[in-house]
């Protein structure tokens, strides 16, 4: 059987070096972590693919894949771990992308995460958004917060999501997760009754569209936490995304609402460590003063500013974020470099660093910063 097969792939998969699993027609499944390696010598046929998809799905799953040409799922094999499928066609073929899912939820202090998502995750009503690439631990860093809000206080949090990724147990608080697909036919669906079900935090998977965004806006509103993912690089990128949602004459309107009810823009991305594992640095907008205004007006260029000289008030930008990983040993000068805003900055102020002339790029704490 096929899905046997399958199965014995996932457990190279949920080794310690394993993050992603590619299966296509004319290639040996791959196995992604620190490189890329071929699970078996002779690359897989049509027959092959097809029949872990006739195994692996069911009828109702199926048919939504051959309608789509494109499925997502959840998929758990007990004992060896949770992972995320990706079902899609290219050049007519049918293949697969498969990520590892860490099942154990690991805490904020274990993600070596400020102090300021702890008061996030705690907060009674707002919109917080966490925006980053695809796979920079955005869903990660939220199971996380939602893993802390769950042990803190009592109350009851609902996540919709595409697939159910990190499961929760019910701690302080009642967890419902909602799968789009099982649980629900469609996020708007499960938005449109999450309020009903008397919620104080509401994980939105993903905001994909205007009307994921309008329903994340009135759960805050309605004075509710809501944390929500949206594919952008950073805060300002992730403003004129929300933006291009809507029609010009409702972007007033549109950033009238953030200004009122965004409580946090939080961006991510996992950089290598000089020990080869990965460590997220975050960028963190907090719509407090004069970020407000700038919203409320559209002025998004200034806000990076802004971040930078608040540091002392919990904000944060990627640079400093980079600076303080460099100044704490847990980074080298060449990724810093890769991966900073401005590289020229970045540069003279880890060159003050060595020299212990100062912070540089603002006054930051390597550590953790508080609101």
């Amino acid at each position: 059987m096929m899905l046997d097969y399958l199965h014995a792939w996932l457990t190279d998969l949920s080794g310690p070096d394993g993050s992603d699993l590619y299966i296509t027609v004319g290639a040996p499944p791959i196995l992604r972590g620190s490189g890329f390696k071929p699970l078996i010598d002779q690359p897989l046929q049509l027959g092959h693919v097809q029949g872990i998809l006739n195994e692996l799905l069911t009828d109702a799953q199926r048919a939504a894949f051959e309608a789509e040409c494109e499925f997502n799922m959840a998929y758990m094999i007990e004992g060896t771990g949770r992972f995320r499928i990706n079902i899609f066609r290219q050049r007519g073929l049918p293949g697969l992308v498969i990520r590892k899912i860490t099942t154990e939820i690991p805490t904020l202090q274990q993600l070596n995460l400020p102090d300021q998502l702890y008061a996030l995750a705690n907060e009674k009503r707002g919109l917080v958004i966490m925006v980053g690439g695809t796979g920079s631990g955005k869903s990660t860093t939220l199971a996380a917060m939602i893993g802390q809000r769950n042990h803190s206080a009592p109350g009851h949090i609902i996540t919709i999501e595409d697939p159910v990724e990190y499961v929760h147990e019910h701690g302080q608080c009642i967890v419902t997760q909602r799968e789009v697909g099982s649980d629900t036919h469609t996020f708007e669906s499960a938005l449109k009754n999450a309020l009903r079900q008397k919620p104080d935090l509401i994980l939105l998977g993903e905001i994909r569209d205007h009307v994921t965004m309008e329903y994340a806006i009135n759960i805050a509103e309605t004075g509710h936490l809501c944390l929500a993912t949206l594919h952008a690089n950073n805060a300002n990128q992730a403003l004129d995304r929300i933006l291009s949602f809507f029609p010009q004459d409702m972007h007033n309107q549109v950033l009238l609402n953030l200004s009122l009810n965004l409580k946090a823009l939080l961006s991510q991305r996992l950089v290598r460590t000089v020990d080869g594992k990965r460590r997220a640095a975050l960028e963190i907008l907090l719509n407090q003063g004069l970020v407000k205004d700038l919203i409320r007006k559209g002025e998004v260029k200034d806000i990076k500013k802004v971040m930078a000289d608040n540091a002392a008030n919990g904000m944060l930008t990627f640079d400093q974020s980079l600076l303080a990983l460099f100044k704490d040993g847990v980074i080298d000068e060449e990724t810093a470099m890769a991966e900073a805003d401005n590289a020229t900055d970045l540069k003279l102020a880890m060159r003050e660093a060595r020299m212990g002339d100062g912070a540089g790029l603002g006054s930051v704490d390597t550590s953790r910063l508080t609101l």
